[in-house]
C-alpha cells in the first residue's frame, strides 16, 4: 500500500513539474514575441519620426530647461500670469464638472440596463454593454475634434466629448457595483406593486449612491486633465492658454510655466479633496 502510495506521489509530481516547464515554456515564448514587437514597433517608430529618437534623445531636457531658466529669470511677473491664467482655469474646472455631471447620469441609468436582476429587459443587455463598450473605446479628443468641426471651438464641444466618454468608463464601473447589491430589497418592493423606477430608486440607490460617488470624485479627476488636455485642440480652457503659449516660444516661456503651476496646483488640490472625500465615505469619522 506504501508502495502504491509513493508511486502515485512520484506521478504527481513529474505531472505537476511537467506542466510547470510548458507554462514557463509557453510564458517564455510569449514574453520573446513581445520583446521582438516592442523592438520592432520601437524601429518603425524611430524611422518615421522626424530626426529620429535616438539623435534627439540627449536634447529631452532643452525645452523645460529653457522654460525654467525663462520663468526664473522673468519671475516678478509669474503673479500676474497666474491671475490671468484663473479665468482659463476656471473654464476647464467647468468643462470637468459639467463633463463629469452628465456623464455619471448617463451611467447610472445604463449600468442599470446592463445589469442582470436590475434590467427591465434581459435580451437588451448585451445591446447596453456594447454601447457602453464604445464610448469607452472613443478617445475624447478624437469626439472633441468631430465636434469642433461641427460646433466650432469652444467648451461646448470639450464638455460633451467627455461626458460620452465617461457614461462609458463609469457606466462599466458603477454595473460591477450594482452586481454586488442585495437583491431582496428590490424583490419586496417588486411584491407590493412598486414600479422600476420606484425599485431602483429605493431599492438600489441607497445600497449603491456611495461607491457610485466615490467613482464619480475619482472621474472628475481625470476629467480635469482631459479638459486640459482638450485645449490644446481649440476646445478652449487653460490647455488653450498653454498651447499659446508654447507655441509663441521663447519669451512666452514664463507665461507657460505659470499655466503649468496653475495645473499642477488644481489637480493636486482636487486629488488630495476628493482622496479625502472617498475615505470620509468608506471608512467614516476618524476617531
Amino acid at each position: 500500500m506504501a508502495d502504491l502510495t509513493a508511486a502515485s506521489l512520484d506521478v504527481t509530481r513529474a505531472h505537476y513539474m511537467a506542466l510547470t516547464r510548458q507554462r514557463r515554456l509557453y510564458g517564455g515564448l510569449m514574453l520573446l514575441v513581445f520583446v521582438l514587437l516592442m523592438a520592432a514597433g520601437f524601429g518603425i517608430a524611430n524611422d518615421r519620426n522626424a530626426g529620429g529618437f535616438l539623435p534627439g534623445l540627449p536634447h529631452i531636457f532643452d525645452f523645460p530647461a529653457d522654460v525654467i531658466s525663462e520663468a526664473w529669470e522673468k519671475r516678478a511677473n509669474l503673479p500676474g500670469h497666474l491671475l490671468r491664467a484663473l479665468p482659463a482655469l476656471i473654464e476647464t474646472i467647468n468643462i470637468a464638472a459639467v463633463a463629469t455631471l452628465l456623464g455619471a447620469l448617463g451611467a447610472v441609468l445604463l449600468s442599470m440596463l446592463s445589469t442582470q436582476g436590475l434590467a427591465p429587459w434581459l435580451r437588451l443587455i448585451p445591446v447596453f454593454r456594447r454601447m457602453m463598450d464604445l464610448m469607452r473605446a472613443m478617445p475624447e479628443i478624437v469626439i472633441a475634434l468631430v465636434l469642433i468641426f461641427i460646433l466650432g471651438g469652444g467648451p461646448v464641444p470639450a464638455a460633451i466629448a467627455i461626458a460620452f466618454h465617461t457614461v462609458g468608463a463609469l457606466g462599466k464601473l458603477f454595473s460591477e457595483v450594482n452586481e454586488n447589491a442585495d437583491l431582496k430589497p428590490l424583490e419586496g418592493l417588486a411584491s407590493v406593486g412598486a414600479t422600476w423606477p420606484q425599485r431602483m430608486m429605493l431599492g438600489l440607490v441607497p445600497q449603491v449612491a456611495p461607491n457610485w460617488f466615490s467613482y464619480a470624485l475619482l472621474r472628475f479627476e481625470i476629467n480635469i486633465r482631459a479638459s486640459a488636455i482638450l485645449g490644446f485642440v481649440g476646445a478652449g480652457g487653460i490647455g488653450y492658454e498653454l498651447k499659446n503659449a508654447i507655441s509663441w516660444g521663447k519669451g512666452k516661456f514664463d507665461e507657460a510655466a505659470a499655466v503649468f503651476i496653475l495645473l499642477f496646483l488644481t489637480i493636486m488640490v482636487f486629488d488630495q479633496l476628493s482622496s479625502y472625500v472617498r475615505n470620509r465615505m468608506t471608512y467614516g469619522a476618524a476617531k
